[in-house]
């Protein structure tokens, strides 16, 4: 870990700044040490790589999947193009599509979470000039040390840390864009992941994830059944449910034989803003504000029905009807007058 990125990161848990201590330095470099937080959660630097993975006994969902990823990091870079190949694509063509969703410049602090071996990595860094920096993260830590080894012959600034990506060690709005491609289906809780992209991406910034997903219209299919029985993974259902509420101009894209799913999303802040307090033209009246909020016990039929007929006699829309109509009656019955 370069001196100073202590400062960068903070306690995934509290969200509260580290603290850099019994540090081991080579030049410019922290080899060795521990950050801590003010709630006393410590997370150990090892070689030069910090280890932020919280909860620090993990569920047992990313466990299985971590011991899975631990075991096949030998056999994952040799085997990954097999996934390309199968439907005629070109890896390097479908990736470098993916990456140009980020609208990286060369200055950019992008994070790459659950960033494997480094096949994306590698493409991000290539964008990034001396000002630029990449952040790649990941919960293996065979699959890291490979990424860190294929970094090597980039040269933009790079930081490695070990992390569980949805429990991100960084402060809000810390990154210009976020990336993740694969395992976020194997992901303890991918509402939370998306979520966190988000938080650390800041307003007006680029998000981009995708992973294995059967379409529904292929999930009946010889094409469809053949590759999920084969693949479980292509049984996981599309998690449009799990985006965040902050996702703005969000696209989906379809890619790899169309059994792969692309999202990217520009992030906002909270909720989307409309304007709920113009009045709605029409018998009906009112405003989006007041049809949700103004709403009041039902009546009877024939109270509805004389409703409509003093309504259409006065002209009025029934909102301003009803509002006159309830408004008199209730001052009359609490004694108010004018």
């Amino acid at each position: 870990m370069r001196a100073g990125e202590e400062d960068f990161y903070i306690d995934p848990a509290t969200l509260e700044s580290l603290k850099l201590s019994e540090a081991v330095r080579d030049g410019d470099e922290i080899i060795a040490g521990v950050l801590s937080s003010p709630s006393g959660h410590r997370f150990e630097i090892h070689d030069g790589l910090p280890n932020l993975v919280y909860p620090f006994e993990l569920p047992s969902l990313d466990r299985a999947a971590l011991a899975q990823y631990e075991q096949r990091a030998d056999a994952y870079d040799r085997y990954l193009p097999l996934t390309f190949s199968t439907y005629g694509e070109d890896e390097q063509a479908v990736r470098t599509a993916m990456i140009d969703k980020l609208d990286l410049r060369p200055d950019s602090t992008v994070l790459e979470t659950g960033a494997g071996t480094g096949r994306d990595s590698a493409l991000i860094a290539r964008r990034l000039g001396p000002d630029g920096r990449l952040y790649i993260q990941d919960l293996s830590p065979s699959f890291l040390a490979k990424n860190v080894e294929r970094m090597r012959a980039v040269r933009a600034r790079i930081e490695p840390a070990l992390a569980n990506g949805y429990f991100l060690p960084f402060a809000d709005n810390s990154f210009d864009a976020c990336f993740h491609f694969g395992g976020i289906n194997a992901f303890g809780d991918v509402k939370r992941a998306f979520s966190e992209m988000a938080r650390v991406t800041r307003p007006g910034g680029k998000v981009v994830v995708g992973d294995e997903s059967m379409p529904p219209w292929l999930r009946d299919t010889d094409f469809g059944r053949i590759l999920m029985n084969s693949n479980p993974e292509f049984v996981y259902p599309l998690p449009l449910d799990k985006l965040p509420v902050e996702a703005r101009k969000t696209r989906l894209e379809w890619i790899i034989g169309g059994v792969f799913y692309v999202f990217d999303f520009v992030v906002g802040e909270g909720e989307p803003v409309a304007d709920f307090d113009f009045p709605i033209p029409g018998a009906r009246g009112g405003t989006h504000r007041t049809r949700y909020y103004g709403q009041l016990e039902g009546v009877t039929p024939e109270a509805k029905r004389l409703a409509y007929e003093a309504q259409a006699k006065t002209g009025k829309s029934m909102h301003q009807w009803l509002d006159d109509a309830v408004r008199q009656a209730a001052r009359r019955d609490i004694g108010l007058t004018d």
